[in-house]
């Protein structure tokens, strides 16, 4: 006859067994219910997984190409080689979006301005001045924009059209100030220009040597 522990040994694994059984049948169960779903999630995770590395990894790929085509565009151009360079330039700015494209428009103008065509240079500073891809960029176009046009004798109108909402800001350009000081210049209102190099001396946004530019001018005007 068996002893109280021995048989209290074999109830213990007759329970473990039952138990077993019970948690597999309902494994089971859960696993015909749930199953499908389980393995369309795994492979859904997946997909979403290797199609972010795929289009990460074109992405690179894409960058590094319109970034190879902007240098060859820049060489082309320091070599002269103005309409080939145009041709690259223009073709980044129809066919890709972002920086490359602001920045392939800003060397188109720059490439019409030293071909003596300052209309066609000016619509396309226009054009990233209010549709650029980036805030900065468009405050690039805006400044040559207005440059430009000081430098073609443009109606002080127009000029102050561009620059003043550059300075009616929270953070204002300082280079506006110059251009709008060099503007009044133009114009014979000294003390309008005076104000402006006064500005550019306390903004935040302008460099020492704009600001020690600023005080000679001050001191020349005032003489």
């Amino acid at each position: 006859m068996k002893n109280k522990f021995a048989q209290q040994i074999e109830q213990d694994a007759l329970l473990r067994e039952v138990v077993d059984d019970v948690k597999e049948e309902q494994f089971r169960k859960m696993w015909d219910k749930y199953g499908l779903f389980v393995i369309i999630g795994i492979a859904l995770v997946l997909t979403v997984t290797i199609s972010f590395e795929s289009i990460k990894n074109w992405q690179m790929k894409k960058y590094q190409e319109i970034s190879d085509a902007y240098s060859v565009g820049l060489s082309l151009q320091n070599q002269g080689r103005l309409d080939e360079s145009l041709e690259v330039y223009k073709h980044l700015a129809d066919k890709v979006s972002g920086i490359y494209a602001d920045l392939a428009r800003l060397q188109i103008a720059a490439i019409y301005t030293e071909q003596d065509k300052s209309a066609d240079a000016q619509n396309v500073l226009q054009l990233v001045s209010t549709d650029g891809n980036l805030p900065q960029m468009r405050d690039i176009a805006a400044l040559k924009l207005a440059a430009d046009k000081l430098n073609n004798n443009a109606p002080a109108e127009e000029i102050e059209n561009i620059l003043n909402p550059l300075i009616e800001r929270e953070n204002p350009l300082a280079m506006a100030y110059e251009l709008l000081a060099m503007l009044y210049i133009r114009e014979h209102q000294i003390n309008k220009a005076l104000i402006e190099y006064e500005m550019i001396r306390y903004s935040s946004t302008a460099t020492e040597a704009m600001k020690l530019r600023a005080l000679d001018m001050m001191n020349i005007l005032e003489e």
